[in-house]
């Protein structure tokens, strides 16, 4: 690696990573008081960057470039990389890893990260999921309970703004909501006869989009495809919220284009990053009090990793999650109207069922914890259809309407499913990278399958015909919902950060993206990441910074 060059930049915080977490970290920081140097990847971003609205027509390629398949054939996998904003994500021949097990890292390297294109489902966890290890006896219970969470949750909710409606549930809590967006007629059958057979919720999916003016934001144009941004900013993403909020304070300062290499290390303590700029490969260093570790999951770690600090434990990079999806069950709802006019084909947002299984009882069907359904009921018309004039119009206009359901199962955390660098490689500015051993166990099988089966259960029970059980196994990382490797705990023999997200063993660093996740629940983790740096950073501003003033 190349040698490090001293600078004079000097920081009260510096925060590692720019999309959801460190959004939040540096805007709470700033807001505090503090100094912050925001350091990311890759570059700046702007609404002109954004055209949600453009016609594939209007690209070069109809929305499939083919340096997409070339320079990323990992994150052209994923649905939200396209023609439309490709560059967003990493170049997979610049940033290799290795895969001792087959592993899909889906990686955004711009200011705003994956909040740029996430899918915005949003749902607390409970202490069903804190205290998961007290409920069946398996792993071990997080460090923080979820009335400790409560606040963060709500500070969160409050300002980013979630379309919702609530349900009263201990598997899923609640959350202050912005108004809910309407469910198609199809989703309201399933919902009725789920409830009336089966005793189970289908609700709305809760969503960051607005759905009301809020925060000096407009509520949802329903346009459709919002991974390639929103000019409106009706959907949460950092740049234009929690980012733009701390640079108003004047405390905050942005260094993009520069890949962070290594934390830096004084008298025992964190003293900044080393970090290489992206174009000219020169070697930078920046000095803070306070590191605020943001990256997302597995950059995180890897920094820790590539610096040798943080591992007395032993536990660094172990203890890797991802949620197992990708089957369920579809069939067709015939007794729908399906016409151009009836239904909402551009809502932001699907339906959602709350988890179900071992919610009281310990086990099902031999296995532990549990999963959820995103789904929803979609119209399907036959543009391919033979002939012409009226009766082509006829074919088109009489289509199909179809419910399906998806699930999302919990995965054990497992000490094998683990991370570490590979000292054979290095990425395009000669950092090793990770290698990544991920696979699923009996648990997440068992609990797929049955998923899959109720789903089919459930169609049925609101009328569908043709009903089939559908996908197979996702390939781990894939979900895009990677935790683990850092743990919280409080013990510093088996955990990387305690309960404030701080490294046992470098005191003035933290941890608080999805890295030091004890468990991973069945629900999206995007709102409790958040609710976390929340936490720690109020920690950091109310406690941690009176003992380095």
């Amino acid at each position: 690696m190349a040698q490090i060059a001293p600078s004079r930049q000097s920081f009260d915080a510096i925060v590692v990573g720019s999309g959801a977490t460190g959004g939040w970290a540096a805007k709470q920081l700033t807001e505090a008081g503090m100094r912050v140097a925001l350091l990311e990847a890759g570059p700046k971003i702007t609404q002109r960057d954004f055209n949600e609205h453009a016609q594939s027509w209007q690209m070069p390629f109809l929305g499939m470039s083919p340096v997409i398949r070339k320079d990323r054939p990992i994150q052209g996998l994923c649905y939200a990389c396209t023609e439309y904003n490709y560059k967003w994500f990493v170049s997979d021949v610049e940033n290799p890893y290795t895969q001792a097990k087959p592993f899909h890292w889906i990686r955004q390297r711009v200011i705003g990260g994956r909040s740029l294109s996430w899918r915005r489902q949003s749902y607390r966890m409970g202490d069903l999921d804190f205290k998961a290890a007290s409920h069946d006896g398996y792993g071990d219970d997080w460090p923080i309970s979820y009335e400790e969470m409560v606040p963060c949750y709500e500070q969160v909710e409050r300002y980013v703004g979630i379309s919702g409606e609530a349900l009263n549930l201990p598997q899923l809590p609640d959350s202050i909501f912005l108004p809910p967006m309407e469910m198609t007629c199809a989703e309201q059958l399933l919902r009725k006869s789920s409830r009336d057979k089966f005793g189970r919720a289908v609700t709305i999916g809760r969503t960051a989009i607005l759905t009301r003016n809020h925060n000096l934001r407009a509520a949802c144009h329903y346009c459709g495809p919002c991974e390639r941004g929103c000019v409106t900013n009706s959907y949460f993403a950092s740049p234009f919220t929690t980012i733009g909020d701390a640079a108003k304070t004047g405390r905050l300062t942005l260094i993009t284009d520069d890949v962070a290499a290594r934390i830096t290390m004084k008298d025992g303590k964190a003293s900044g990053i080393a970090y290489i700029d992206r174009t000219s490969r020169r070697a930078r260093e920046v000095s803070g009090k306070i590191l605020v570790l943001c990256a997302s999951t597995l950059e995180s770690t890897r920094l820790l990793l590539n610096s040798g600090i943080a591992n007395s434990s032993g536990t660094l990079g172990r203890y890797l999650m991802d949620h197992i999806y990708g089957g369920g069950a579809a069939g067709e709802m015939p007794m729908i109207e399906t016409k151009p006019w009836a239904g909402m084909p551009h809502r932001p947002n699907g339906i959602y069922v709350p988890r179900f299984r071992n919610v009281r009882e310990k086990s099902t069907n031999g296995f532990i914890r549990g999963y959820g359904y995103q789904g929803g009921g979609t119209t399907n018309f036959d543009f391919g259809a033979p002939g012409f004039g009226a009766s082509y119009k006829d074919a088109v206009r009489n289509g199909r309407t179809y419910l399906n359901l998806g699930l999302w199962g919990e995965c054990l955390p497992r000490k094998e499913n683990h991370v570490e660098i590979d000292t054979a490689r290095v990425d395009a500015w000669g950092v090793p990278v990770l290698k990544i051993q991920c696979e699923w166990g009996d648990n997440e099988k068992k609990l797929f399958e049955d998923g899959r089966e109720q789903a089919a259960e459930m169609l049925e029970a609101a009328g569908a015909r043709n009903v089939r059980k559908t996908g197979q196994y996702s390939v781990p990382g894939f979900c895009i919902h990677e935790v683990g490797t850092a743990r919280m705990g409080n013990d510093a023999k088996t955990s990387v950060v305690n309960k404030w997200c701080q490294s046992y063993d470098v005191e003035n660093i933290f941890v608080t993206d999805g890295a030091c996740w004890v468990s991973i629940g069945c629900q999206n983790p995007t709102l409790t990441m958040m609710a976390i740096t929340v936490r720690a950073c109020d920690y950091i501003a109310r406690e941690y910074s009176k003992k380095i003033a």
